[in-house]
């Protein structure tokens, strides 16, 4: 088996416990090869974000032609954006045929764990254009609401009622994560086209832990890095959760306030 070739296209955590940090270590660890194509540099730690600055959006887009031309791509991750424009322009990009028929995993980055918002209302408008192209949008319960009209989801009603009618729209299957429905659990739904009910549930205990930094992050690079190997959806999806839990179970204990996570092989 060859290795599957991932490009990242996401923002950088100096603080290594999300963004591209995570998500190389993700990839590296589950047996791919990280490609990166930087959005945003941040200054961050656990306690949050100070300084966000975009990366020119040519610059973004040369990054992926590089290693795109040269090195190829069997599945794309896509988390913080940056802005508007660069959204439209890797959608651009990704429409282009040595990219076309590549599988996407979306991550819509929103808000960081620390509470720092990373994504404005323009950006976040933008998003639709990426959740139609994507194998699977990877968004928390915070993240759907806002995709779908800023409603709040407090019941596995409201998360169906939103996915389903984001799908109506055009989206491309939706994997919503985080829900706690039932105490003591957390449940991600995964809803493909044409139901307004979900096709599978993933359902696990709730872990106690602040030390969490980089968990959407490291989901959608590790579902990515399922896919460029040629796993089915749900089976990516399955492994990805576990290789998350694996991660909480382990954190190294870091930093003051949101920790990162401990990731580590779970072969």
């Amino acid at each position: 088996m060859t290795t599957a070739r991932i490009l990242i296209i996401a923002g950088s955590d100096s603080g290594g416990g999300a963004g591209i940090q995570a998500d190389i270590k993700t990839v590296t660890l589950l047996g791919g090869h990280a490609m990166t194509a930087i959005t945003a540099l941040t200054a961050q730690n656990t306690l949050g974000v100070s300084a966000v600055h975009p990366v020119p959006a040519e610059m973004v887009i040369a990054q992926i032609d590089a290693v795109a031309d040269d090195i190829g791509v069997d599945a794309v991750k896509i988390g913080m954006i940056g802005n508007a424009a660069i959204a439209e322009r890797v959608a651009d990009r990704l429409d282009r045929p040595d990219l076309a028929g590549v599988p996407l995993v979306f991550d819509p980055v929103m808000i960081a764990t620390s509470g720092s918002r990373l994504a404005d209302a323009a950006t976040i408008a933008a998003f639709g254009r990426l959740m139609r192209r994507a194998a699977v949008s990877t968004p928390n319960l915070d993240e759907l609401g806002a995709l779908s009209g800023g409603r709040a989801l407090g019941d596995e009603p409201a998360v169906v009622a939103a996915a389903a009618g984001l799908i109506a729209q055009g989206s491309g299957p939706i994997l919503a994560t985080g829900g706690g429905f039932a105490t003591g659990e957390l449940t991600d739904l995964l809803f493909t086209a044409g139901g307004d009910a979900p096709e599978r549930r993933w359902t696990a205990g709730w872990i106690d832990t602040i030390h969490d930094h980089g968990t959407g992050c490291t989901l959608a690079s590790a579902i990515a890095t399922g896919l460029g190997q040629g796993l089915a959806l749900a089976d990516a999806i399955t492994r990805a959760r576990a290789f998350v839990r694996a991660a909480l179970l382990a954190p190294p204990g870091l930093g003051r306030g949101h920790g990162p996570m401990g990731h580590r092989s779970i072969d």
